[in-house]
């Protein structure tokens, strides 16, 4: 078993979890707006839909495992490719991070948890995403590859959710804080896309 393996994936969540995104910016602007247990709600449905994902993904990618090494070669190739795109399109976007309230909608803490969960099931950017960045991760020769893609996806959940709730706890001092700073949306645009780039030469280096 390789701790570096999962020390390196946890790394790459965190650091993914903190750059502005659809979903952290709208825990965000739900805790503003609505109150922090209402970002909390919000956060605990999409992590709920990320629990899905894992399972599509470690039960699909471990047949094709199983059938032929080349096949999944070819979706670590691929999946370099996507995060490489995904870098370029970070690269061309705006660095600035916009915040408005105006268009939340105040909601119950049930209806909250719903609308979160079905966001990120039904979006299929996060499958397509969980395929590009979890098959680089696999950590042991031993365990099942199906036991491996839950253990990443739980530690997945766990590292995205602290920071999640950390943005909703604390979700009048970072939108102070990113308002205030002209240049925290640079410093976080360029750690989106080298993290992109780490992960998709990690890819393509590993021999997993």
């Amino acid at each position: 078993m390789s701790y570096e393996t999962l020390y390196a994936f946890m790394f790459a969540t965190s650091a993914l979890a903190i750059s502005p995104g659809p979903d952290n910016i709208y825990v965000l602007m739900q805790s503003l707006v609505n109150g922090k247990k209402y970002g909390l709600a919000t956060m605990a449905g999409l992590m709920s839909g990320c629990l899905v994902h894992t399972t599509l993904l470690a039960f699909g990618v471990s047949a094709i495992i199983k059938q032929s090494e080349t096949l999944f070669f070819g979706i670590k190739l691929l999946g370099a490719i996507y995060l490489l795109f995904l870098a370029f399109q970070v690269y061309k976007s705006d660095a600035s991070v916009a915040l408005s309230g105006e268009n939340v909608p105040k909601k119950s803490l049930r209806s909250l948890f719903r609308q979160g969960f079905i966001m990120n099931v039904l979006n299929p950017k996060v499958t397509i995403f969980f395929l590009a960045f979890f098959p680089g991760f696999l950590f042991s020769q031993t365990l099942g590859t199906v036991s491996q893609f839950y253990i990443l996806g739980g530690l997945f959940v766990v590292v995205s959710s602290i920071i999640f709730g950390a943005i909703a706890i604390l979700s009048g001092a970072i939108s102070k804080f990113l308002q205030g700073s002209s240049k925290i949306g640079i410093y976080l645009k360029w750690l989106q896309i080298i993290v992109f780039v780490g992960i998709a030469a990690y890819l393509l280096l590993s021999d997993k």
